[in-house]
């Protein structure tokens, strides 16, 4: 029975970690992420929010249903004087109700330019939370592609730390044989200690990128994948024409524009403030009071009803939506701006780590030449250990500076992406 337990425990263990160990593609990622990430769950509720705006916006067009009931006591009734004789007309104490229907027939439009902001503005709040989630998208491309780099410099590291190693096992035989001073050797047990500092730096900052990864694709803090390498680089289009796309799909573009219709609208409900508004009334009253023949009465009103001064408030709204007009349209040009430099920005950036890539690429190859050259030469006791841990520390370094370029050209490629929206 022990060795059962133990058997279904060892299945259960090398099951939990193969499902840790499955592949996990930047797509995947960016999923999770549109569907668990905490931030874009606290932004869905605005355009929840904005809905019931336009609800409340319609309400205008519906009919308000008022109904008030009480009970009076007062001192004395009300009387009519008929000569010396006072004759009561109401009761001393009283209750009453009332049932008002109240319906506006027209009111030049300012029902309908609430209506149309409140539409307006879920349309804008949709728009920017689709740019919300391009800024999580390259928050998760940007983690994506650090863990990748990350096991690439932990590899790194980890390949250094061999290489230190074997030197200072070299180093340690030819000290014994008397070949070489006491400071050859201690040079080598300064670099292993180096590299092996550098190897926990590595493999900290690798788990750090999963908890950050994790953390905004909504996994749990312990969930490991198998990544995929980045695919071969695309080349990108020409500025212009990429701005072009930039102006038809970025989501921020499309939000500051819905805004400015916005304001519009409300420019046109301030105006109509200055008219005056048709309504419909249905009441009925009730009052008890014993004193006269009817205590039900039942009536029916059109008018209409306008605000003749308010201390110049309305003046004062519609030079407000003016102004906020204009700076929404001022905020456009500026956005529009903006984009343009952040395009241009990622296009540099996505062109000068291509060309790192290219340089990096022959340099690693020469960096390994360069240290089993100068190993060769130790051993055969024509080199010196300083030249033995500088070709290490080339090698080390050139192969961070290459796996470096190509994880910086696929997050610029992202923020290219980014910038026109389509990321």
């Amino acid at each position: 029975m022990y060795r059962i337990v133990c058997f279904a425990m060892a299945l259960t263990i090398f099951a939990a970690g193969t499902a840790q160990a499955s592949p996990l593609t930047l797509r995947d990622c960016l999923t999770r992420a549109a569907a668990a990430n905490t931030v874009l769950k606290v932004a869905s509720h605005d355009e929840k929010i904005a809905a019931e705006n336009i609800a409340i916006a319609e309400s205008g067009y519906l009919p308000r249903v008022d109904f008030q009931a009480g009970y009076v006591a007062q001192q004395e009734p009300q009387s009519v004087k008929i000569g010396p004789t006072a004759i009561p007309t109401q009761e001393r104490n009283f209750g009453f109700a009332n049932l008002a229907i109240y319906e506006t027939l027209y009111d030049f439009g300012r029902t309908a330019s609430r209506r149309e902001q409140a539409f307006l503005a879920r349309e804008a709040i949709l728009h920017g939370y689709r740019g919300q989630e391009q800024d999580v998208f390259l928050q998760v491309v940007q983690a994506y592609y650090g863990i990748l780099e990350g096991e690439k410099l932990l590899f790194t590291a980890e390949e250094e730390v061999k290489q230190t190693t074997d030197h200072q096992r070299v180093a340690q035989t030819l000290y014994e044989q008397g070949v070489v001073t006491r400071n050859d050797l201690l040079q080598a047990q300064v670099k292993l200690a180096n590299s092996k500092q550098r190897r926990l730096a590595a493999a900290n900052n690798l788990e750090n990128g999963w908890l950050y990864l994790n953390f905004l694709s909504g996994q749990p803090a312990g969930y490991r994948g198998e990544l995929q390498e980045p695919a071969a680089r695309e080349e990108a289009a020409e500025l212009d024409m990429m701005m072009e796309i930039a102006l038809r799909k970025r989501p921020e573009i499309a939000a500051v524009k819905k805004s400015i219709q916005v304001d519009e609208a409300a420019v046109k409900e301030s105006k109509s403030n200055y008219y005056p508004e048709l309504f419909a009334k249905l009441a009925l009253d009730y009052t008890q009071n014993d004193k006269v023949e009817e205590q039900t009465i039942m009536s029916a009103t059109i008018g209409f009803k306008i605000n003749l001064f308010d201390g110049l408030a309305t003046t004062s709204r519609q030079r407000q939506a003016l102004k906020v007009k204009s700076r929404e349209e001022e905020r456009l040009r500026s956005l529009t701006a903006n984009i343009r430099l952040e395009l241009q920005t990622a296009l540099n950036d996505l062109k000068v780590a291509g060309e790192r890539i290219a340089l990096t690429e022959k340099a690693i190859q020469q960096s390994e030449e360069n240290l089993r050259m100068n190993n060769d030469r130790y051993l055969e006791k024509v080199g010196t250990a300083t030249e033995v841990i500088d070709a290490q520390t080339l090698l080390t370094q050139t192969r961070t500076e290459y796996f470096s370029a190509v994880f910086d050209y696929q997050v610029a490629a992202a923020r290219v992406k980014r910038s026109i929206g389509e990321l």
